[in-house]
C-alpha cells in the first residue's frame, strides 16, 4: 500500500518548522542506518537527542493524531518519533529495506515496523533529483511531493532516495507499527473505509452504509491487535 496525504501540516506549521530547522545542529545521517544501509546512506541528520528535533516530532504527531486519512489508512498503534534529515548536492540513500524492528530512543519499547512515512519539508522546485524511489508488487513508484504532504508505504518494500542535483531536500521521516499486521488486510480496511465515507458524504442509503460500517469494524475486530 502506497498512500499519498496531502497537506498534513498547515502553511504556518510548515515555516515555523522550516525555520527551526535551518538553524538546528546537523549531523551524520548513518547513525539510524543498519550495517548495509549504512554503506549506501549519504545525508545529514538532526540528532534525536537535540531539544530542537524533539519539539518538532511532538509537532508532527500532534498532526498525525488528527489527520483522518493518515489513521485510515495506517491504522497506527505505535509512531516512531519521527526524525529530520537533509539530501544536499550530492547526497542520497541507495536501495535498501528499513530495519524490521526499531528501539524507540529513551524507552524499553522496541516497535515493528509495518509502515515507513516521508514527510516533505520543502517544495521540490527548490531542488532537482531527490525522488523517493518505492519499489512493490505493482512496480516502481517515484514519489516527490509537495511541501507539507506525507507518503505512507510498506516498510517492507526495496526504496531509495535518488542523488539531489541541485539545492537540498528536506523532509521528515518514520515508521508505525499498526494495529493491523497484513499489508493486504490493512489496505483492504482503508479501501472500505473510504468507500463508507464517500457513501455518507453523497448521502447514500443509511441501511446500507450501516451494513458497511459493521463488515468494516467486525474486520477489525478480527484482524486487530491492539
Amino acid at each position: 500500500m502506497l498512500v499519498h496525504i496531502p497537506a498534513l501540516l498547515a502553511p504556518d506549521q510548515l515555516a515555523s518548522i522550516r525555520a527551526r530547522l535551518d538553524v538546528a545542529s546537523w549531523g551524520e545521517g548513518r547513525v539510524t542506518a543498519g550495517p548495509q544501509s549504512a554503506r549506501v546512506k549519504s545525508n545529514r541528520q538532526v540528532p534525536q537527542e537535540d531539544p530542537v528535533a524533539r519539539a518538532l516530532s511532538e509537532e508532527v504527531l500532534r498532526a498525525l493524531e488528527r489527520n483522518a486519512r493518515f489513521i485510515s489508512a495506517a491504522l497506527p498503534r505505535h509512531v516512531y518519533p519521527p526524525l529530520f534529515n537533509r539530501y544536499e548536492t550530492g547526497m542520497s540513500f541507495g536501495a535498501h529495506i528499513d530495519n524490521a524492528i526499531r528501539q524507540i530512543p529513551a524507552t524499553p519499547h522496541r516497535l515493528r515496523t509495518d509502515l515507513s512515512a516521508t514527510l516533505f519539508l520543502n517544495p521540490p522546485e527548490e531542488y532537482d533529483g531527490g525522488e523517493l524511489v518505492i519499489e512493490d508488487t505493482y512496480g516502481s513508484h517515484t514519489v516527490k511531493h509537495a511541501a507539507g504532504d506525507l507518503v505512507v508505504y510498506s516498510a517492507g518494500s526495496v526504496h531509495q532516495v535518488l542523488p539531489v542535483t541541485r539545492g537540498a531536500r528536506t523532509a521528515a521521516f518514520f515508521w508505525i507499527q499498526s494495529m493491523v499486521r497484513d499489508d493486504a488486510d490493512r489496505t483492504l480496511l482503508f479501501e472500505l473505509d473510504n468507500s463508507v465515507r464517500e457513501l455518507t458524504e453523497a448521502r447514500g442509503r443509511p441501511d446500507v452504509l450501516l451494513r458497511l460500517t459493521a463488515c468494516y469494524h467486525n474486520l477489525l475486530r478480527r484482524w486487530g491487535d491492539v
